[in-house]
């Protein structure tokens, strides 16, 4: 099979996966959310119920796809996860069972790209870390991929930031469940979807998109490269 049948049959597949996301959604919420940790999730209302979206988060920690997962309740959220993950054995199982999809890091996964492309354009909401990994010491300069993808799918990003999530395993260590935010910022699109985006282009939208995502952290000291919001511009942005 060609890798675009492929992509085009694991689209295909996805209605196939509403009940296994809905038990182990129920699963994270019950767990996670009521009994490991303290999660408080602040503008859901951001959250279209319907179209092409991108979860545009910050990464940092393991569990913040789970988070993003648990808190997006009208929908549901397909991670992109990177590839070594699949490799195990523990990890795969979820993997497989929500039916996320994988990418190579440090170098350019067409598989992927192509998947995040066409999950979007079929108004499946897909979630990235624009940064490409994990980085708990605050966002670091990012990059193009997720403004390449959503100028291909015309997708809404919103961005989501993360906060008291880097220390969970100490806390729980210690028998205190760590309070953590997910903050749903306000979406937009990038303008100039469907165009041949010149690479100046999609650099300057990343770096706009990363502003939002600075201004949706709701712990300040980790906005790291992007931390002077007076810098945020619009010029590529259009708010829905």
């Amino acid at each position: 099979m060609s890798q675009s049948a492929e992509v085009q049959a694991y689209v295909a597949r996805q209605p196939s996966l509403t009940w296994r996301r809905h038990a182990l959604r129920g699963f994270i919420r019950w767990l996670g959310f009521r009994v490991l940790w303290d999660v408080q999730v602040t503008g859901a209302e951001n959250i279209p119920a319907s179209s092409p979206a991108i979860i545009m988060m910050n990464h940092i920690s393991a569990i913040d796809p789970i988070l993003c997962m648990g808190a997006v309740t009208n929908r549901f959220v397909i991670p992109m996860t990177k590839i070594e993950n699949a490799q195990n054995w523990f990890f795969n199982f979820f993997i497989w069972w929500w039916g996320a999809y994988t990418v190579r890091r440090g170098e350019i996964d067409r598989k992927a790209l192509m998947n995040s492309i066409e999950l979007a354009k079929a108004s499946q909401m897909i979630l990235l870390a624009p940064e490409g990994t994990r980085h708990s010491e605050g966002l670091v300069e990012a990059k193009d991929g997720l403004a390449y993808i959503a100028t291909k799918s015309d997708a809404i990003i919103i961005p989501t930031g993360i906060a008291g999530a880097t220390d969970w395993k100490e806390r729980l260590l210690k028998f205190q469940r760590p309070h953590i935010r997910v903050n749903f910022g306000r979406p937009f699109r990038l303008k100039a979807a469907g165009e041949r985006v010149p690479r100046e282009s999609l650099t300057a939208m990343s770096h706009e998109a990363m502003y939002q995502l600075a201004l949706a952290v709701p712990d300040e000291s980790l906005r790291g490269f992007y931390s002077d919001v007076s810098k945020a511009t619009t010029s590529y942005l259009e708010f829905v």
